[in-house]
């Protein structure tokens, strides 16, 4: 027969060992989860250029409305890099906590192309997938990219959107991206929801 004492050590054991298996478990998900969140967007080099004024058209989801406000950016030379870092001001204010308009962390702008008077807008697909769903919400993106734009480079009076390079029909099931936007009636939308 095993001593009691004897016995009663090597529960505790058993004991410790399953707690510390348990507790390995654990850190790993943890870790885990953590290296989700982390941002996974290519590290794209710094803009080069002077930092130049930049008014960024933000809407406001709690309060329905938009409201322009003065940034300071880096700007290159290039009007189609100026157009992408103009809008990448616009998508880091969205990606900060708190947001007035919430996006995903990762949200970014591939490439913006200007052909004439249009200005087309390749959106990563995080900025698609992780899109809160709502026609209201949806339109606010949209209307703020355009404006944005539209306010910071000159000649754009059109816009269009793609995603990953691709056409998409809607943002996240209700704003229209196969659609060619004006800039005329876009503005006049902004301006009665200011």
């Amino acid at each position: 027969m095993i001593p009691r004492h004897v016995s009663i050590a090597v529960a505790l054991l058993m004991v410790v060992v399953f707690l510390t298996g348990f507790y390995v478990l654990q850190l790993k998900q943890k870790a885990e989860q953590a290296a989700q969140r982390t941002d996974t967007r290519p590290v794209a080099p710094p803009a080069a250029g002077p930092e130049e004024p930049v008014t960024l058209t933000i809407a406001y989801d709690d309060d329905a409305v938009f409201r322009r406000r003065q940034v300071s950016v880096p700007l290159p030379p290039e009007r189609t890099e100026r157009a992408r870092e103009v809008l990448r001001a616009l998508l880091a204010e969205y990606t900060q906590k708190p947001s007035p308009h919430p996006l995903a962390d990762g949200a970014d702008i591939r490439e913006v192309f200007l052909v004439d008077d249009l200005a087309i807008v390749d959106l990563n697909p995080i900025v698609a997938d992780s899109h809160r769903s709502g026609a209201f919400v949806e339109t606010l993106t949209v209307t703020s990219l355009v404006e944005t734009l539209s306010q910071n480079v000159p000649g754009i009076r059109r816009v269009r959107f793609l995603v990953d390079g691709k056409e998409r029909e809607t943002l996240a099931g209700h704003a229209d991206l196969m659609a060619t936007y004006d800039v005329k009636q876009v503005d006049e939308l902004v301006r009665g929801l200011q």
